[in-house]
C-alpha cells in the first residue's frame, strides 16, 4: 500500500501543479491513472481532494475572478449535468467520448483561426451546458469554460476556475454524500493523499510568474488539447 500510494500521490502533485498553475486540467489526467493505480481512489477520494484543491485557489486569487461569470456558468452547468446523465444512461460512451474530444479540438482549432471567444452571459450560459454535460457523461468538463476566458489575465483564469471548480466539486460531493458513499475509507485516503495535492499546490505558486503574461493562452489551449487527446486515446482505446 505503502508504494501505490507514493505512486499515487507523485500523479496527484503533478495534477495539482498544472491545475495550479493554468487553472484546470488535473482531474482528466490524474482520473485515468489513478484508476489504474487503485480503482478505490476514485471517484470519491479524487473529488474530495479535488474539493480542497479548488477552495486553496479560489482563496489564493479570489480578488480576481469573475463571480458574475460563474454565476452564468453554473446556470447552464446544472440543466447539462442532467443531460450528461441521460448520455450515460443512452448514448454509447466510446462514440459520446470521440465526439467530445472532437468538438474540444475543433473550438481550439477555430480559435486559433477566426474565432474570439469572449465570456459574455450567453456564451458562458452555453459553455455551462457542454461543461456539465461533457463532464458528468465524460469527465472533461473544464475546457468550455476555460477557452472563453483563454484571452483574460491568468489570475483571472485561474481564480474564475477554481470557484466554478469549487461549487460544482463540493455539489457533487454532496450528491455522493446523500447516497452514502462518502464513508471511513474514502475519506481516509483522501487524507492520506492530501499532503501531495498540498505540495502541488504549493509548487504551482511560484511557477505561475512563468506562465502568466503571454504564455498563458498557450498553456490553456494546451491543456485542452492534452484533455482531448486524452480523451479520445481512452475512448478508442477502452
Amino acid at each position: 500500500m505503502t508504494v501505490t500510494l507514493l505512486v499515487a500521490g507523485l500523479v496527484l502533485l503533478l495534477g495539482a501543479l498544472v491545475q495550479g498553475v493554468v487553472g484546470y486540467g488535473m482531474n482528466l489526467v490524474v482520473a485515468p491513472l489513478l484508476t489504474l493505480i487503485d480503482p478505490s481512489l476514485v471517484p470519491v477520494p479524487l473529488l474530495l481532494i479535488a474539493s480542497v484543491h479548488a477552495l486553496l485557489a479560489a482563496a489564493r486569487e479570489h480578488d480576481h475572478a469573475d463571480w458574475k461569470g460563474v454565476g452564468w456558468a453554473m446556470a447552464g452547468r446544472l440543466p447539462g449535468i442532467a443531460i450528461g446523465v441521460a448520455v450515460v444512461a443512452l448514448l454509447p460512451q466510446g462514440p459520446f467520448a470521440i465526439a467530445v474530444a472532437l468538438a474540444v479540438l475543433s473550438c481550439v482549432g477555430l480559435s486559433l483561426l477566426t474565432w474570439r471567444p469572449s465570456p459574455t452571459p450567453r456564451s458562458l450560459l452555453v459553455a455551462g451546458v457542454a461543461s456539465g454535460t461533457f463532464g458528468t457523461a465524460a469527465a472533461i468538463g473544464g475546457p468550455p469554460i476555460a477557452l472563453l476566458y483563454q484571452h483574460a489575465a491568468g489570475p483571472t483564469i485561474r481564480a474564475t476556475m477554481a470557484v466554478y471548480f469549487a461549487v460544482g466539486t463540493l455539489a457533487s460531493v454532496g450528491a455522493l454524500a446523500l447516497s452514502g458513499q462518502v464513508h471511513g475509507d474514502p475519506v481516509l485516503h483522501a487524507a492520506l493523499l492530501l499532503p501531495f495535492l498540498v505540495a502541488g499546490f504549493w509548487l504551482s505558486t511560484p511557477l505561475r510568474r512563468f506562465i502568466d503574461g503571454p504564455w498563458m493562452r498557450p498553456a490553456v489551449l494546451i491543456v485542452a488539447i492534452t484533455s482531448a487527446f486524452v480523451l479520445l486515446g481512452r475512448a478508442l482505446i477502452g
